[in-house]
């Protein structure tokens, strides 16, 4: 596991096409030989480090979605405000936390490269989706989301929010007025 996690960060932040078998080598602290009789290509490193990062980032996610202690508005300030403190984190680091859900969904090359990447990419957007979906509807319930906020399309906005604010993570936008953008962005339905 620690390999495939040290092989997601660095594709993560630089993409498959951008990064080396040398990079990948030197993050994971193995030859090139043992990385190649573990995992065959970079291709199949690339399936395999990619479905380990989402099984993570599903757990994180989880956590925070529907932590039953939280109402359905707190649960997703708490998930943008997740992805806006891991971008900051990785800014003070001079580099970009990334994410490699949102690299490969922006890269056609690479999901026309293995069918499998585009569907592990389109599952694991609808079960975030659906996550958020279900936090809206926890926040219908106990008041702390507008109704007006339809938790399908609401969810799609929650999306497109945190991957905007992957994106403008990586101008001189400060981390600190992101979070303003993004919080001020979702107060006309979180309460």
């Amino acid at each position: 596991m620690a390999v495939l996690d040290a092989v997601a960060a660095e594709f993560k932040v630089h993409g498959f096409d951008n990064t080396s078998t040398e990079q990948l080598c030197e993050a994971a602290g193995v030859k090139r030989s043992s990385l190649y009789n573990a995992f065959v290509s970079k291709d199949e490193l690339f399936v395999r480090a990619l479905e380990r990062y989402l099984t993570v980032l599903n757990m994180q996610q989880v956590a925070m979605l529907e932590d039953p202690q939280l109402t359905g508005a707190e649960q997703i300030r708490l998930l943008v405000k997740s992805v806006i403190d891991e971008e900051r984190a990785a800014r003070e680091h001079g580099q970009a936390a990334g994410c490699l859900l949102v690299n490969g969904l922006m890269n056609p090359d690479l999901r026309q490269r293995d069918q499998r990447i585009s569907q592990i990419l389109d599952h694991e957007f609808d079960r975030v989706v659906g996550l958020i979906e279900k936090a809206i509807r926890a926040g219908h319930a106990d008041g702390s989301v507008s109704l007006d906020l339809m938790p399908h399309e609401g969810a799609l906005l929650v999306a497109t929010l945190i991957n905007g604010v992957r994106v403008t993570s990586q101008t001189r936008v400060s981390s600190d007025a992101l979070q303003r953008v993004a919080l001020n962005g979702l107060h006309a339905f979180l309460r």
